[in-house]
């Protein structure tokens, strides 16, 4: 299992007795990398999708598992990241910048 510093980030908000639980989990992980390439990835998940503006960080956590090539990425987030509707659109993006989405 692989995650990344916008996963700890967001795992710090909130309580701070659950928040540190929650970063407790993750210090067992892989933590990935933010490349240029998942960044660029991200922002043309942005500019050519329906994604909102305000998914950014949806974006950014669905280009890092497709850069890196991995096989699944989990998630509750339906609005979003596990909408068919966008999984689509994004999935034609990957492929035309040479990726296949996670």
């Amino acid at each position: 299992m692989y995650t990344s510093e916008l996963v700890e980030d967001e795992a710090a908000r909130g309580d701070p007795t659950i928040a540190s639980q929650r970063l407790t989990l993750l210090q067992s992980l892989t933590f990935l990398d933010l490349t240029e390439e998942a960044t660029y990835l991200a922002q043309e998940f942005l500019q050519q999708s329906n994604l909102p503006a305000k998914a950014s960080n949806d974006a950014v956590h669905i280009a890092l598992a497709t850069v890196y090539g991995l096989n699944y990425l989990l998630t509750w987030n339906c609005k979003h990241m596990a909408n068919s509707e966008i999984q689509r659109k994004l999935s034609q993006i990957s492929l035309e910048l040479g990726y296949q989405l996670s």
